[in-house]
């Protein structure tokens, strides 16, 4: 594995859904040791601080065409943030906060040329205002990503759509609102559900999720911890049963990372408030450090 430059960017954000606790997801992966366990491999990391977010509670924040403006406002911070200090060959990291950051950090990798996008998550995150029954800016991060949604997110970093369904591919999924289904079944977007992990395995997943890829030089991996089994990953906003174990997650990442493709990386949707003793931000640093060099021989 090649030694990199690491940038850690926190973006605490938990205004893109309404379970408080999100917002110290960022300190929580960096209290179980981030940086060290990635030095210990030999990288350069930098940690870059974090984005400023407002809680629900600020005015600033408050109702929600407020949300929104704050959601578009902490989004468009980090991509300037992270466009600022990205160098060709850096790798970065952004700890959320909830799942809407991705909406800046997958349009500042976008500024780089293509790229392929491998989303782990129980849920596909591709409503709109019209399809979400809760109206939750955290289920649209793809949909906004893809052209669709609010039109102020839609336009974070440079106006219009940062990647097409076909540079998408999702992983995980098992927890689909009825019209999203509907979405996503027309959006030509590839999907590997969890019944296709169990049928095939999730070496067969893994590498064919990279060979749909195979026309893009450079990928983005978005880690939502609620992929993870809950009994694995109990602190996360949005936990779903019958997600991926302990082994299959540690495999996704060391066959992405075996690619060397892999340039950038979300961790988001850590609770801390509903952890015990931070085992999931701490399995997020074991997956981390795999997609980033560990190996067991």
């Amino acid at each position: 594995m090649t030694q990199r430059k690491i940038h850690i960017l926190g973006v605490p954000m938990d205004l893109g859904q309404n379970r408080r606790g999100v917002d110290t997801g960022p300190s929580a992966v960096r209290y179980a040791h981030l940086q060290t366990r990635l030095e210990e491999l030999g990288h350069t990391v930098l940690d870059e601080g974090n984005v400023a977010a407002p809680n629900p509670e600020e005015h600033v924040a408050e109702g929600t065409g407020r949300r929104l403006r704050a959601v578009t406002a902490v989004c468009q911070t980090l991509f300037e943030r992270a466009c600022a200090w990205r160098d060709a060959g850096d790798f970065a990291i952004f700890l959320g906060g909830d799942h809407s950051i991705s909406i800046g950090s997958i349009a500042a990798a976008a500024q780089d040329g293509p790229i392929g996008v491998i989303w782990i998550d129980a849920h596909s995150d591709f409503n709109t205002p019209d399809t979400s029954p809760s109206g939750n800016i955290h289920g649209m991060p793809m949909a906004v990503l893809t052209g669709e949604g609010p039109e102020p997110l839609v336009n974070v970093g440079i106006p219009g759509p940062k990647i097409k369904s076909s540079q998408v591919v999702q992983i995980g999924i098992r927890n689909l609102d009825a019209l999203e289904r509907d979405r996503l079944l027309r959006s030509g977007m590839h999907v590997f559900t969890m019944r296709h992990v169990d049928e095939l395995g999730m070496a067969v997943v893994a590498r064919q999720a990279l060979d749909r890829l195979r026309h893009l030089p450079r990928i983005h991996v978005s880690l939502d911890m609620d992929s993870l089994d809950p009994a694995e990953a109990p602190g996360v906003g949005t936990p779903v049963p019958g997600g991926l174990t302990y082994r299959e997650a540690h495999l996704l990442m060391e066959i992405l990372g075996d690619s060397g493709r892999v340039e950038s990386l979300d961790i988001v949707e850590i609770n801390p408030i509903l952890d015990k003793m931070n085992k999931t931000a701490e399995l997020a640093v074991e997956l981390a450090a795999s997609l980033l060099g560990q190996r067991i021989l």
